[in-house]
């Protein structure tokens, strides 16, 4: 895929799959890739493999690696494929190399969480890896904190072909939008379906989606109407996901990837229990009430 194909799919929807884990802990290569395959079939844009809805933190330096090859091979080159990348810079450049050598298409850098770390300084982060690798970066931002010249910076390297922006600060993003207005910068909604409305009225293109393990054309429908400018139908279409969306954050989002790896095993995908600190399962009230959101999925397809 060129780097023109790239862009293109990063205005798309970027599935972040799940990891699968067997009875003794270990990734399940098979039906993690079983997981990975449908999301592509079903026409999803972008893949990445160890976002955080894939537990990245909780993941060895060996484990991503691994999700990485696993993810190229299950796309199978309908979708295009984003490994992510990050912690140390030495340690994101060598997992960059290993992204590279499986043949996926960019990385996605995550944002730096040391505690000590600079506002500006988390700009060189992004940038120096940037500057390390051939593959096209996109930048994982979940902070506000870092200036709006430094965000200009990071979003106008040639290197970085992308920025996921994940705050809840609108006014920000809108600053950024214009701050980078008439160069190739693509602001990415980074806060999934129910905010990517907003994010697109400011000038954002695309949205990440941990929603696409469980109901990809859910998450197609609704990237269809804001791609059409349709935004009654795109908050019809997030009001049928709202409920499922809440349960994610419940625990300060403890239990955003809990209820996605719930989800898919009420419907007969035995993925295992999210790793530590993440929320290892619902309670069964919960388990209930996330069976009677499903069931009424099932009951009102997008159509």
């Amino acid at each position: 895929m060129n780097r023109n194909e790239y862009r293109k799919a990063l205005q798309g929807i970027s599935g972040v799959h799940i990891t699968a884990y067997d009875g003794s802990g270990e990734i399940d290569a098979n039906l993690t890739g079983k997981i990975v395959g449908n999301i592509a079939a079903a026409g999803i844009h972008n893949i990445v493999s160890g976002g955080n809805t894939g537990e990245f933190y909780s993941l060895t330096f060996d484990e991503v690696v691994r999700l990485q090859a696993i993810a190229t091979e299950a796309a199978d080159g309908k979708a295009a494929v984003t490994a992510a990348v990050g912690r140390s810079i030495r340690e994101a450049v060598a997992t960059a190399k290993h992204a590279k050598a499986a043949g996926c298409d960019g990385i996605m850098v995550h944002h730096p969480l040391d505690p000590f770390a600079a506002p500006h300084a988390q700009a060189d982060y992004f940038i120096s890896i940037a500057e390390s690798t051939d593959l096209p970066v996109v930048a994982y931002l979940r902070s506000d904190a870092i200036p709006l010249a430094d965000l200009t910076r990071i979003a106008t390297h040639q290197n970085i072909a992308g920025i996921k922006f994940a705050s809840t600060n609108i006014l920000l993003f809108s600053e950024c939008v214009r701050a980078t207005a008439g160069q190739d910068a693509i602001w990415i909604c980074g806060l999934a379906e129910g905010w990517a409305a907003s994010f697109y009225a400011l000038g954002g293109r695309g949205f990440t989606s941990g929603l696409v393990n469980v109901d990809p054309q859910r998450s197609l429908a609704i990237w269809k109407s804001l791609e059409a400018g349709d935004f009654a139908a795109a908050r019809t279409l997030v009001a049928t996901i709202a409920e499922f969306e809440k349960m994610r954050t419940r625990y300060n989002n403890g239990a955003n990837v809990t209820v996605v790896k719930e989800a898919l095993q009420i419907r007969n995908f035995p993925v295992g229990a999210v790793r530590s600190p993440g929320l290892a399962a619902l309670d069964a009230a919960d388990r209930s009430r996330l069976a009677g959101i499903l069931a009424g999925w099932e009951e009102r397809r997008p159509g």
